[in-house]
């Protein structure tokens, strides 16, 4: 009997999500750039339509960001025993739990979102943002248990595609919406930042419909599959287990969001002690809605790897396969760091040109870029390492690690920010001794929990080599390109290409990648 090579499903389902991130970044990009450009929006609107949506962000973390990866490392387990009944049992718990709490979740943001924008964001014109807004943490809420569900089942691409139709869709909408309330003579920053964060609320309510649609599909297919009769789990046993799985998971990812609205709270309050409320403002527009964004890139890509590796950890883990649980926790690393050392040098010596070719009308903030690219490779590994503990059942672990490291955080942009020259890079400091403290200490705790070998030569000194090619190979082009007379942009965009295709070949060259790493043999 022959065998072949086949694609590991579980980097299926990584690629397909990170397809999907791709495509919706460069959609966000798309019309992150038409507000960054437009006409009397700029750094100041868009401080207005970040701080905004910053909130909006925690809260939504609250009601549904944990929640997919609760509910998949549930189903997942049930699955991996044949427990259908109970799993859909727990679906359904789940739908009508998480619904509740993003309904509380929504009329608590439109009840305060007066006092949101008045008392803790200090900027007032938030406040019809927060309320446009408010809807969305509902369908988000729904949605992400059809999500985590789809997950469990082994269906990644569903989630996948849901997210970008939710892209697209909030893409086309934001510069619809945008362009026709700015011909209104009545048309300002704060209601321009409205009608850009509704755009997202409609966006989230598409979504639930298209992704309640692929949940019915997958239904009327298990009817068909053989079931093990299993008792039935009480309602309260199955909301006690939900809880205590998706309450650490949620809390780690709230104390996430927390850094970016402890820069929305101390970067504008303490220098607009020192430079003035309009350019305190505008400074942080900047961090929010420039670097932020484009530090956020390899993250979002990254995600697809603890988004499957929570459910494939705890499917191997319920009918205690080890080895298999170490070789897909050694193959996320792997793609962690393959990801992050190339971004961590693109962000460091592209920033001047990304900010030019990206805001040619609003520049200012690439020196800020260069500084924040040393976080990424940290806080992408912490994001890997806490799918680790997560599937591993230690959930506690990252909500601890995150605790310190926001501690960290908090006390670097108290002492920083009003330091002179240093200000906003105070809170890039603190966001990067954030990250190292959480990876620190989540490494710690996997070294005591599971046995795992990493070569140092494979998983990081050739990524480093890889990059440093990467890097020198680029800027030759770019410098021939440009004494060439070609646009400096585009310039920039051919030696970026060119760069991915460089570190791409040097990964298979000098052998970062083998096909044991992402592929499985079976017989023909």
């Amino acid at each position: 009997m022959e065998e072949e090579l086949k694609i590991t499903d579980f980097l299926k389902g990584i690629l397909s999500l990170v397809i999907s991130q791709i495509l919706i970044k460069i959609f966000g990009v798309i019309y992150s750039l038409y507000m960054t450009n437009k006409s009397g929006f700029g750094d100041e609107g868009n401080a207005i339509y970040m701080s905004g949506y910053q909130i909006y962000a925690l809260l939504l973390t609250i009601s549904s960001i944990g929640v997919p990866n609760a509910i998949s490392k549930i189903i997942s387990e049930k699955i991996s025993i044949k427990d259908y009944t109970n799993s859909e049992r727990i679906f359904k718990i789940s739908v009508f739990l998480f619904s509740t709490i993003g309904f509380l979740g929504c009329i608590s943001l439109f009840l305060f979102s007066d006092f949101i924008s008045e008392e803790i964001l200090q900027i007032p014109e938030t406040k019809l943002s927060l309320m446009v807004l408010s809807p969305a943490i509902f369908f988000v809420s729904v949605s992400s248990v059809i999500r985590g569900y789809c997950n469990g089942e082994n269906k990644i691409y569903i989630t996948a595609k849901s997210q970008f139709f939710e892209q697209v869709l909030k893409s086309i909408f934001t510069i619809t919406f945008v362009e026709i309330a700015s011909k209104s003579p009545k048309s300002n920053k704060e209601v321009l930042a409205a009608v850009a964060n509704f755009a997202t609320t409609m966006a989230t309510l598409c979504s639930l419909i298209f992704i309640i649609k692929e949940y019915i599909k997958i239904k009327r297919k298990n009817i068909y599959i053989d079931r093990v009769n299993f008792p039935r789990e009480r309602i309260l046993n199955i909301v006690k287990k939900v809880l205590i799985i998706s309450i650490p998971i949620t809390t780690s990812a709230i104390l996430s969001s927390l850094g970016k609205n402890i820069d929305s709270v101390t970067v504008v309050r303490i220098l607009k002690e020192i430079l003035g409320e309009e350019t305190a403002i505008a400074k942080y527009g900047i961090l929010s809605s420039k670097v932020d964004i484009l530090i956020s890139l390899p993250l979002s890509f990254n995600i697809a790897i603890s988004t499957a590796l929570i459910p494939e950890i705890s499917r191997k883990r319920a009918v205690n396969d080890l080895d298999g649980i170490i070789k897909k926790i050694e193959t996320s690393i792997l793609i962690t760091i393959i990801i992050g050392i190339p971004c961590t040098f693109g962000m460091y010596f592209y920033a001047d040109r990304i900010f030019d070719l990206l805001y040619p009308r609003a520049n200012e903030g690439a020196r800020l870029l260069s500084l924040a690219s040393f976080s990424i490779i940290f806080s992408l590994l912490v994001q890997t390492l806490n799918g680790v503990l997560q599937g591993l059942g230690k959930n506690n672990v990252p909500v601890y690690a995150s605790i310190i490291g926001l501690i960290f955080k908090i006390l670097s942009n108290i002492i920083l920010i009003p330091i002179d020259g240093i200000y906003e890079k105070g809170a890039i400091i603190g966001n990067i001794l954030s990250n190292i403290i959480s990876f620190i200490i989540v490494v710690i705790v996997i070294k005591k929990n599971i046995k795992i070998k990493l070569n140092i030569l494979k998983y990081s000194i050739k990524p480093i080599l890889a990059s440093i090619i990467m890097i020198f190979v680029s800027e030759k082009i770019y410098n021939f390109l440009y004494f060439k007379s070609l646009n400096v942009n585009i310039c920039t965009i051919i030696s970026i290409f060119c760069a991915v295709i460089v570190y791409v070949f040097c990964c298979f060259f000098i052998k970062i990648i083998n096909k044991n790493d992402f592929f499985e043999k079976t017989s023909k």
